[in-house]
């Protein structure tokens, strides 16, 4: 299809994700704090979307305890600047085998829940948008695979229906989209949906242009979406998504750095794709339009 540039484009920052990078950068939020601050600094910079996962406040390890996300939710939600809440429903679906001739029992880092417990904080914080991993895939990390199956995938995207909350269907390669396409077609999600591009992930969609294409392409054209990359192409992605009719997404979960040997914080991210998507004559999009487009439920603040 011909390429139809987004003249009018939102931008999430995913604030700290849950891969190993709390000890390599010391601008990686960890308390709940850390991560609402880092979220609010984003959005005051241009991100109308801050995607949140939380950590051990102690560790930085990856986290799904509750209480840390109301925290977060909580100071997002009581800050001066607006922005659009994402929360992470993606955990709660990793196994990881042991050597390949003996497999099982599970090892070390192996953390599987139901439905029902993976959405708990979807359900106690009820987020604009929660994510949706939309396929199982084998991750570079050992033998870790990212584990969602056709029947957990029904369960979550239903719930979330349920709770007025958007799904951003996180699609790491085609046969994710796939299956998005599929819950649609059910009756699980409602259309138009809400689409992440995960480009250069190992071993899901590899890095290149033609396999950007062909996830753009893959995309119901009524659909609305966003892509990213890692590390060094994050930037470059913000331009190709922009070019390609889509949205962007940068933050320190895919990305520590701003240029060779200088750590990036979450702002500063924010800032250098304001500036990449207005040099090409865009303009970025803020919160309420963001609501108004993907016909989003923003939630009060807590009561004082």
């Amino acid at each position: 299809m011909p390429l139809s540039m987004n003249k009018d484009v939102f931008i999430t920052c995913a604030v700290t994700g849950s891969g190993g990078t709390q000890d390599r950068s010391p601008h990686v939020p960890r308390s709940p704090q850390q991560i609402a601050e880092s979220a609010i600094d984003a959005a005051k910079a241009g991100a109308a979307i801050v995607h949140c996962h939380v950590r051990d406040p102690e560790t930085g390890k990856p986290s799904r305890d509750p209480k840390l996300y109301r925290e977060v939710t909580e100071r997002i939600r009581d800050a001066s600047v607006d922005a659009v809440l994402n929360l992470t429903a993606g955990m709660g679906g990793d196994m990881v085998f042991g050597p390949v001739e003996n497999p099982l029992p599970l090892q070390a880092g192996t953390d599987m829940g139901g439905a029902t417990n993976r959405m708990e904080h979807v359900a106690n914080c009820l987020p604009e948008i929660c994510t949706l991993d939309c396929g199982t895939m084998n991750f570079a990390e050992a033998d870790y695979v990212m584990t969602n199956t056709p029947g957990m995938l029904r369960a979550m995207g239903q719930m979330m229906t349920d709770l007025g909350v958007c799904p951003e269907i996180e699609a790491f390669d085609t046969g994710h989209l796939w299956f998005a396409k599929e819950l649609v077609k059910e009756g699980v999600l409602k259309s138009p949906a809400l689409v992440q591009l995960c480009m250069g992930v190992p071993w899901g969609a590899p890095n290149d242009l033609n396999t950007f294409m062909a996830m753009v392409n893959n995309v119901p054209s009524d659909w609305n979406w966003s892509a990213f990359s890692l590390g060094r192409d994050q930037m470059a992605y913000v331009a190709a998504s922009v070019l390609a009719g889509g949205n962007v997404r940068v933050g320190l979960e895919d990305n520590l750095w701003l240029g060779k040997g200088q750590l990036a914080t979450n702002a500063q991210l924010v800032e250098r794709a304001v500036t990449i998507i207005e040099n090409m004559g865009s303009r970025v999009i803020g919160p309420e339009e963001v609501r108004a487009k993907l016909g989003l439920t923003k939630r009060a603040p807590r009561a004082r």
